[in-house]
Formats: C-alpha cells, sequence, structure tokens
C-alpha cells in the first residue's frame, strides 16, 4: 500500500517561507500525480497544487500562484512545496495525496492515498 508522510510544518511569521516534504514508501511515485491540499479549522479542504508523474506539469490554486512551487525527487520518492511569502491565510493543515494517474486531474475525489498531514502556522 502506497504510504505518504509529510513533514516541514510549522510556525512562521508573516512573509516567510516554509518548505514541507512528502516522503512515499510502497510504491514508486512517479507512476502517480501528487497533489498538495490543506485545510483549515472551519473551512472545507483545497487543492493547493499538483504535479504529474513526471514532474513536467504542476498547476496551482490562483491564492498561491507566484508563491508556491511544487517538485519532485522521483529518485528520493519525495514531493515538496515550497512556500513563499506565507500570509495568514495559509494557515492550514497541509496534505499531500497521490492519484492513481499520472495526470492531476482536478478535486480531490480521486486522490486516494494521504498523508496524516503536517500543520503550518503563519502569524507573529
Amino acid at each position: 500500500q502506497l504510504q505518504l508522510v509529510e513533514s516541514g510544518g510549522g510556525l512562521v511569521q508573516p512573509g516567510g517561507s516554509l518548505r514541507l516534504s512528502c516522503a512515499a514508501s510502497g510504491f514508486a511515485l512517479s507512476y502517480y500525480a501528487i497533489g498538495w491540499f490543506r485545510q483549515a479549522p472551519g473551512k472545507e479542504r483545497e487543492v493547493v497544487a499538483c504535479t504529474s508523474g513526471s514532474g513536467r506539469y504542476t498547476k496551482y490554486a490562483d491564492s498561491v500562484k507566484g508563491r508556491f512551487t511544487i517538485s519532485r525527487d522521483n529518485a528520493k520518492n519525495t514531493v515538496y512545496l515550497q512556500m513563499n511569502s506565507l500570509n495568514s491565510e495559509d494557515t492550514a493543515i497541509y496534505y499531500c495525496a497521490a492519484r492513481l494517474y499520472p495526470d492531476c486531474g482536478v478535486g480531490f475525489t480521486s486522490y486516494t492515498s494521504w498523508g496524516q498531514g503536517t500543520q503550518v502556522t503563519v502569524s507573529s
């Protein structure tokens, strides 16, 4: 079974940066699209970013375009989310998840393997 573990979350000041990591075991990540999602208390889960199986194609939520970068190192079986210019609206639990297709798709219903999440808090 594909398992994903997120790390790298924490407390950061507004305008700061964090890099989240999503480490996989059980399967090679190169076969699957990997998405980053987030959910804040009282809010619905939302798609943040996605990278295709090859890593050649990426997409981002409008709210994070130009600030976040998703990348993958298939040799290390790890996907990253570099987050810059963080603001309070970015505070949430961040999850990575795998879709059993190489393309990103839309939404999150087709993502079947999820990590446990890592908390990102942006506050002064």
